[in-house]
């Protein structure tokens, strides 16, 4: 496969495939979209509907339709947003509940630091497609939220959660699969996506200077001696644990690039270094990792991240055996979206959403927005 091939795959796989199901399959038409298909593709309009899941269909919809400009793109994206401010914004306090009911009840108000995240960095790419001024200002909100409640000014870095004042709470923990921990890798590496984002439209010192005092924090805390980032810190940044994760040793390694080539600064050494540590977990059918969907979607830009920036032809290899991988494993070509995983006997994961509260259109939709804005004709 050509890489001009791979950047026609892509798009017809974003729009054919992707958001064509979340915009035919997931669309509430009284507002947002619903919150849970299961694995074998039934409906649970009765599910809750989480902040990630809403500020990531609003990421996608706004950054497709800046690529792609088409106008049904713009429609989605603003009905996302619409949603999210009328039911997930908290008026009173700030910031942004983590779940809300079907109908649009706060459910649960605590504050992820993540979720934050997430959503300055959907409103960032909502004003970048449209110059939306209310968008850009509440972008902005959140960065000035992140900042008062979320960064550690004394060792560095961003805490994982608070109450819904923004006072400590006992339970921290991202999801019920993550370490209560007050720090993680994850949280750290999606704030410092959310702000290279910001940073494009809003180039101010106050955040480059967040952004290279992350920066710093990752390349001396977060990435251990062998190279792979850590999962789980106490608020030191002592590690909790010895795993690591090769998904977000590669996703960081090219989020990690972009922000540097955003902010003017060199990080080819640490990209390197955390690419290499990825590797180690490579397999023999293609696949990074754990042959979950985001797994091999972020190994797909990861690579092509490294044979563009470094010219090595062997991540160019790699990068075309995990699209393969992709279509061959996890893409569901019947009915839209791709299952979250592959079984070891080959079948599809249809025990895990197709989609829900962390089963979103963004690692895989990103990945093929990266592969035709990355390869030019």
């Amino acid at each position: 496969m050509t890489t001009d091939q791979l950047k026609a795959a892509a798009q017809q796989l974003l729009e054919e495939n992707i958001l064509r199901f979340w915009a035919d399959r997931m669309y509430d038409p009284k507002g947002g979209f619903y919150g849970r298909m299961d694995g074998h593709n039934v409906l649970h309009p009765e599910a809750e509907r989480g902040a990630v899941l809403n500020a990531r269909l609003l990421w996608s919809f706004s950054a497709a339709y800046r690529v792609l400009g088409k106008p049904e793109y713009l429609q989605m994206a603003t009905h996302a947003k619409d949603y999210i401010e009328a039911h997930f914004l908290d008026r009173e306090q700030g910031g942004i509940y983590w779940s809300v009911t079907a109908d649009g009840q706060p459910l649960d108000t605590h504050k992820q630091v993540y979720a934050q995240a997430f959503a300055l960095y959907a409103f960032s790419e909502y004003y970048r497609a449209t110059g939306d001024e209310q968008a850009f200002q509440t972008a902005i909100a959140f960065f000035r939220i992140i900042e008062e409640h979320g960064r550690d000014m004394q060792y560095g870095g961003y805490i994982e959660a608070t109450a819904r004042d923004w006072q400590p709470v006992t339970d921290m923990r991202l999801s019920d699969k993550d370490e209560n921990t007050v720090k993680s890798q994850n949280t750290n590496l999606h704030v410092l996506e959310a702000y290279t984002n910001l940073y494009r439209v809003w180039p101010t010192d106050e955040l480059k200077d967040a952004l290279l005092a992350l920066i710093d924090t990752l390349e001396t805390r977060i990435i251990l001696p062998s190279g792979h980032l850590g999962l789980f810190f106490d608020m030191q940044w002592h590690p909790t644990n010895a795993h690591f994760s090769a998904g977000h040793d590669i996703e960081c390694s090219w989020l990690l690039d972009e922000t540097a080539a955003v902010i003017g600064r060199n990080c080819d050494r640490t990209v390197r270094l955390l690419a290499s540590a990825a590797g180690t977990d490579l397999h023999p059918d293609g696949s990074l990792g754990e042959p979950e969907w985001w797994v091999q979607a972020e190994a797909v830009v990861g690579y092509i991240n490294l044979y563009q920036h470094f010219g090595d032809d062997d991540a160019r290899t790699q990068a075309l055996r995990s699209w393969h991988f992709i279509c061959s494993n996890l893409v569901d070509w019947e009915h839209g979206e791709w299952y979250w995983a592959a079984m070891p006997d080959g079948t599809p994961d249809t025990a895990n959403d197709k989609a829900g509260f962390w089963k979103c259109p963004y690692h895989n939709s990103r990945m093929c927005l990266e592969l035709i804005e990355r390869i030019t004709a």
